[in-house]
């Protein structure tokens, strides 16, 4: 009986560890931007999605188990948030083909159609 809780209690004390190793939380995005004048301006509108869509992605990270992963991009996260002006700058990217590109890239793709004999 005792050889059947070892491994459940260490199973347990690698998750409490997992789920403690990347701290999404802890970036404090919202607060940082809520304190950053730069951040609030609606000219940087995409720069506020961009820092949101990377935490989102961190999130998935830690779901899936890839915690070091999950910590480096909370750590991105908090260095571009950290300095918004430079942040902005690297972002100013206003090439139209390249953003319309990332939008049809982001849209769901329709499996392709099968070809099925048709009946003579």
């Amino acid at each position: 009986m005792r050889n059947l809780f070892l491994p459940l209690l260490v199973l347990l004390a690698g998750t409490a560890t997992a789920s403690a190793a990347c701290d999404v939380k802890g970036a404090k995005l919202e607060e940082a931007i809520a304190a950053k004048a730069e951040l609030r301006e609606t000219a940087n509108k995409q720069t506020v999605r961009d820092l949101r869509t990377l935490r989102d992605a961190a999130i998935v990270l830690e779901t899936y188990k890839y915690a070091a992963e999950c910590e480096r991009l909370v750590e991105i996260v908090r260095a571009l948030a950290a300095n918004p002006e430079k942040t902005i700058e690297r972002g100013g990217d206003t090439d139209e083909d390249k953003a319309e590109d990332l939008m049809e890239a982001r849209e769901p793709k329709a499996p392709a159609p099968t070809e099925t004999a048709k009946p003579k």
